[in-house]
This record gives structure tokens, sequence and C-alpha cells, in this order.
């Protein structure tokens, strides 16, 4: 691939955590130019940058005109890269410029491969196919239509749904990162990582954990939602099935209490996203939820 440099007038530096809006501003401008809707949150940055295994000065960079942030990126994992662009800034070879960049270090860290979501069609899409690089799979941001509601089904005797407590910490963080690695090529995360993104995240709530025990009063599944404040929505970001409980209907009703819980706080609509390892697109589909968007994780080997 050529070689780029960025613009004279571009300055560089490291993320701060002091950053955390400047990015987001960054994020939701690409999300908002590209499919219309702006996902992120400012805390979803808060908890990835204040994971205790993550060094953001030495796993990212930031693009400054003066002294204003219009691009960045950052290596969240030995393979997996999120990078950014203002709309406004786009066509000058900054988003060539950090893809070398990101490769460069994904490589001094013994990294075989190392790519990124970006929405089906997009400008970044269109960059990265330029560059040659090739989708590992593909994703879906699914929301429950306004209005509409999952049929609740009823739990099988003996188990339970209820708020997490302090006490149900530790297993579910084993339930839903072991079910997350049965289909993700990654390290599992570590429970002060986890920690980090989820009871710690900025605004967290007791009713944002929610977990199913079984029989024997362990943990059989859990789910974990945020609601957004802007546009009051309800985003399941992890839910997980232990494997010996599957094909009990645990994993809906851990949907049906999330979403409904998020109703009572406010939310007018639900979302999660999925993708094509997990093979769950079309039980989503089938409890009435609607593909919004569509991502590809474009990825080039090193």
């Amino acid at each position: 691939m050529p070689a780029i440099s960025l613009p004279a007038d571009l300055t560089t530096r490291p993320l701060r955590p002091s950053d955390t809006y400047a990015v987001w501003e960054v994020i939701a401008a690409q999300e908002k130019h590209d499919i219309g809707s702006v996902e992120i949150e400012e805390a979803d940055l808060v908890a990835e940058w204040q994971r205790p295994s993550y060094d953001l000065a030495g796993s990212s960079i930031a693009v400054l005109d003066d002294d204003r942030i219009v691009a960045y990126a950052e290596l969240m994992g030995g393979d997996r890269y999120d990078a950014a662009v203002l709309p406004s800034h786009r066509g000058r070879g900054i988003g060539t410029w950090l893809a070398a960049w990101i490769r460069d270090l994904a490589r001094s860290r013994g990294s075989q491969v190392v790519g990124m979501p970006v929405p089906e069609g997009s400008d970044g899409d269109r960059l990265l196919t330029e560059l040659g690089y090739f989708v590992r799979w593909t994703s879906w941001v699914l929301r429950l239509p306004q209005g509409a509601t999952i049929e609740e089904r009823p739990l099988p005797e003996g188990y339970a749904l209820r708020e997490a407590t302090e006490a149900d910490h530790e297993q579910a963080w084993h339930v839903i990162e072991d079910a997350f690695l049965e289909w993700s090529d990654r390290e599992k995360s570590t429970f002060e990582d986890f920690a980090a993104e989820v009871w710690q995240r900025p605004g967290f709530e007791p009713w944002h954990l929610q977990v199913v025990t079984g029989p024997d009063g362990r943990i059989a599944g859990a789910s974990f939602s945020t609601i957004a404040e802007e546009g009051r929505e309800t985003y399941v970001a992890k839910i997980a099935v232990h494997r010996e409980h599957r094909n009990r209907g645990l994993a809906q009703s851990l949907l049906v209490a999330a979403f409904g819980t998020g109703r009572e706080h406010g939310a007018v609509s639900s979302c999660l996203s999925t993708d094509s390892r997990t093979g769950a697109l079309s039980l989503y589909e089938k409890v009435g939820m609607v593909p919004d968007s569509v991502w590809v994780h474009r990825a080039t080997n090193l």
C-alpha cells in the first residue's frame, strides 16, 4: 500500500481521558452522515477507556486542526480498531493515513490481522475496499418498532428473573464472556475490564444488569442494557445464556425484561446488535425486531 502523509496543517497526539466528548462529536458526526442516526454515546468511550488493561496513550492517536480533534483512531485489542473522520475533513487522505498508522501499530504488537466495523456502502467502507480490506463478518443493528412488544415467554419451572446484585457480578461475567467466546476469536476479558464496561459505566443503574437463575440458584443467563439520553432508547449491549440452559426461552425472557424495564424508565424504542458469527439474526427477526443498519467488519492481513 502506498505511503501517505497527513496534510501539513494538521497535527497529531495520543488521546487523553479528557477527550471523550471531542471524540464522541467526531464519531457522532460520522454516524449521522453515514447512517442518518447517532448510535454512539460518550459513556461508551468512558467505559472502554477506563478498562484497567487499556493503554489509551499507547494505543491511540488524535488528528487535530488547530486545537480541534477532527479524526482519531485507536487499537482496541489485538485485531480490532476504531477510527473516524469528520465529514468536513474527508477527501484529504486522513482515513488512509490512520489505516496505515493502525496497521503499523498492530503489526508491532504481533497481530496477524486487524480490522474495524464500517457501515455498508459508507465512505469508510469504500476506502477500506480500495485499500484491499476484506469482509470478515457482517453485523446488524436491529430495532423493535415503536409501540411493538415482544411476546412474553414464561420461564420454565425452577427459573427466576431478577436484577443482578453485587454478589452476582462474577457469575454474570463468566456466563456472558464464556458465551461470547464460543464465536469470538479473542482473549477472555478480565473481570476488572468487564466491570469497567458494565457496572462501572457512567449512569449504570441496577436494572441495567438482569439475570435468570436456574433451579440450583446459579446464574443461567444475563443481559446488560443501557438507555440513551438522546432519543430515550434501550440498547441491549450484552445478552447470553449458559450452554446448559439454552433452548428454554431464557434469552427471550431477558429481552422482554430489558425492553420492558427500559420503557418504564422513559425509553420509546429498543435495539441491539448482532453479527453473522452468532447466527442469531433470524432469532431476533422472529420476535419482531427489524434490521435498521448493516455494518461490515473489514480487515487486512498484516
